[in-house]
């Protein structure tokens, strides 16, 4: 069974602050939820055909004379109820897809540097994304205090937050793992011990004991 098109439900949610036409709705994207949900005009048009057609929005042509008519679309009380029913809805199970893990999945075939480059980037992508995040949390405070809708945002935020940090963490981890496979089996850490052992008794564990020759001389 085909997975349903989110983006109708996304585009109503949109319309839901004010009326919008599809270049509105696009750059409302890019502003606000860009960092976790993305629609493109491919996505937004059909979806916004679509609501009207089934009478959650309608359409108000706006005409400027020497400019293209910019059509505006309007949710309608059938529209919020769709809307609402929808958030209501439990979410579907999160498609999980990093190109990242995959290619250390199967970094064994390639050199050690190339999957420490793949880290490398991936940290500095993430370090730029809480930056990013956390900018965005210091506007939201800054410009919509006391908007009832902040508590909303600022959950995204922290999620975006939390996640990045935890990437940031993790490829540390991952590089000090990766650079241990570079190093020579005779100069890694667990080395040291296993030489050490050899000067051991099997049986006790301690210092083998000299042998004894001939008349119990030694």
């Amino acid at each position: 069974m085909p997975r349903p098109n989110k983006s109708r439900w996304a585009v109503l949610g949109f319309l839901s602050w004010q009326p919008a036409s599809g270049y509105d709705i696009r750059r409302a994207i890019a502003e606000s939820v860009g960092n976790f949900w993305s629609e493109s005009y491919g996505q937004i048009y059909p979806a916004l055909r679509e609501l009207e057609r089934e009478g959650l929005a309608v359409r108000n042509i706006e005409r400027t004379p020497g400019k293209p008519d910019r059509h505006v679309y309007t949710i309608t009380d059938a529209g919020r109820r769709e809307l609402a029913r929808w958030l209501e809805e439990p979410t579907d199970p999160h498609v999980y897809r990093v190109e990242v893990l995959i290619k250390l999945f199967f970094g064994r075939q390639v050199p050690v540097a190339a999957s420490l480059a793949h880290i490398a980037r991936y940290r500095a992508e993430h370090e730029r994304l809480v930056a990013r995040y956390a900018a965005i949390g210091d506007h939201l405070a800054d410009v919509h205090a006391g908007d009832p809708s902040l508590p909303y945002w600022r959950l995204t935020v922290e999620c975006g937050l939390k996640i990045g940090r935890a990437y940031v963490e993790w490829c540390d981890q991952a590089e000090r793992a990766l650079r241990g496979l570079e190093m020579p089996p005779t100069n890694r850490p667990d080395a040291a011990p296993r030489r050490a052992a050899r000067g051991t008794n099997r049986r006790g564990g301690g210092p083998k004991e000299p042998r004894k020759t001939k008349g119990g001389r030694r």
